[in-house]
């Protein structure tokens, strides 16, 4: 998962208040990490864990 070269990520910055801390994208520019883009994260990685426990 690369949130720097997502272009969701500088969108959700723009429409939510940053939860803490910011990521550098590949560009060199500081984007704030909001609560939207650690739950869609998190729901990322839900997903990624029930495919893996669908193939064992």
């Amino acid at each position: 998962m690369s949130l720097q070269n997502s272009g969701t990520s500088q969108q959700a910055s723009t429409h939510a208040h940053p939860a803490c801390g910011s990521i550098i994208d590949a560009q060199g520019r500081e984007i704030p990490i909001t609560e939207q883009m650690i739950q869609k994260a998190c729901q990322d990685l839900e997903k990624s864990r029930e495919k893996t426990a669908k193939k064992a």
